[in-house]
C-alpha cells in the first residue's frame, strides 16, 4: 500500500502538495502541518526582485470562493535563498518553487539561481504579464509560452512545470506549447479571471477591477480542463483547482493528474493537506490497491 508518485523522474512520498500564492513558504503554516509529511511544498511566487504588489483593496469573497488580486508580491530571490530555503530544509520539505517573471530575462535569471540550491523542482507561473508584449500574459499565445519554457529549460537544473492559465479558448494548445518547449509536466489550473462590484460604493470591490477567481467554484472548470490535457500531452499533469477534501484530489487523481496541489481550502481549513493524505491512505487501505497510482487517469 503506497501514496508514493513518481512526477517528471522525482519520487514524491504522496502526491500532495500546496497551490502556489496560498501557503507562503510553509513558515505560517509550519505549526498546523507537518511540512516534511507532504509530498512537496509549492513556494508563493519568487521574482527575480521584490515585487510589491497590488494596491489594496485584493481579495474578497465570492460564492464557493475567492478573488484575489495581490499581483505576486514577494521578497524576491535574494531574501528566498537567505531566508526560506534553509527553513524548507530545516523541515525536511520537498520544495517546488513558483517563479514569476515580467519578462523572458526575468524567469531565466530566478531559474539560473536556483540552479544549485536544495530545489526539487521549478514551476513557472506563465500567468504573468509580459511588459515587452504590451502586457499579455506569457500564458495567452501558445508562441509565446513556448518561447519561455525553452529558455528556462535552457538554464534549469530542475525539472521544470510550467503552469498554465486557464483563461484561454483551448488549454490543450498551450500544454502542447510548453511540451514542445521542452516542459517536464505541467500544473493547472490557475485562477479564472473574475470581478466583483461593491453595491453599496458603487464600486468596484478590488482595486485591481479584475481578479484571479479560486476556491470549489472553479473546481469542474479544473477538473475538465486536467482531464483534457492528460490526454493531449505524455508530460505528467499536477492538478489543482477548489480541492478541499479527498474526494475532490480524487476527482483530479482519476481524471489523469499524478499529483494535486491544495489552495484556497488553506485559508478556512489550515490542516486540509494532512488530511487529504490520510483520506488518501484510507482510500487506497479500503479499496485493496497497491499503489495510488493504479487509479491516475483511471476514467475515460
Amino acid at each position: 500500500m503506497s501514496l508514493e508518485v513518481n512526477f517528471a523522474g522525482k519520487p514524491f512520498k504522496n502526491p500532495v502538495t500546496t497551490a502556489s500564492g496560498t501557503f507562503g513558504s510553509g513558515m505560517e503554516y509550519s505549526e498546523f502541518v507537518d511540512l516534511g509529511r507532504l509530498g512537496a511544498v509549492t513556494t508563493k511566487g519568487v521574482a527575480s526582485v521584490p515585487w510589491e504588489g497590488n494596491p489594496t483593496p485584493r481579495i474578497a469573497e465570492t460564492h464557493a470562493g475567492m478573488l484575489n488580486a495581490i499581483g505576486l508580491q514577494n521578497p524576491g530571490i535574494d531574501t528566498f535563498i537567505q531566508r526560506d530555503l534553509p527553513f524548507l530544509q530545516e523541515k525536511n520539505a520537498r520544495v517546488i518553487v513558483n517563479v514569476c517573471g515580467r519578462s523572458k530575462e526575468d524567469y531565466v535569471e530566478v531559474a539560473e539561481r536556483l540552479a544549485e540550491e536544495p530545489v526539487d523542482m521549478l514551476e513557472i507561473n506563465i500567468s504573468c504579464p509580459n511588459v515587452k508584449a504590451g502586457g499579455i500574459a506569457f500564458g495567452q499565445k501558445p508562441e509565446m509560452a513556448e518561447e519561455i519554457t525553452r529558455a528556462v529549460k535552457q538554464v534549469a537544473k530542475q525539472p521544470v512545470i510550467m503552469k498554465l492559465s486557464p483563461n484561454v479558448t483551448d488549454i490543450t494548445e498551450m500544454a502542447r506549447a510548453v511540451e514542445a518547449g521542452g516542459a517536464d509536466g505541467v500544473s493547472l489550473i490557475n485562477t479564472l479571471t473574475g470581478m466583483k462590484i461593491d453595491v453599496a460604493r458603487k464600486t468596484f470591490a478590488i482595486a485591481n477591477q479584475t481578479a484571479g477567481m479560486s476556491g470549489p467554484c472553479v473546481k469542474p472548470v479544473a477538473v475538465r480542463m486536467v482531464y483534457q490535457v492528460a490526454h493531449a500531452v505524455k508530460i505528467p499533469v499536477l492538478g489543482m483547482g477548489g480541492i478541499q477534501n479527498t474526494e475532490d484530489a480524487l476527482e483530479f487523481l482519476m481524471a489523469g493528474a499524478t499529483m494535486v496541489a491544495v489552495g484556497t481550502a488553506n485559508f478556512f481549513n489550515p490542516y486540509a493537506t494532512t488530511e487529504i493524505i490520510d483520506g488518501l491512505e484510507r482510500y487506497v487501505k479500503d479499496e485493496g490497491l497497491s499503489s495510488i497510482t493504479d487509479i491516475i487517469g483511471c476514467v475515460g
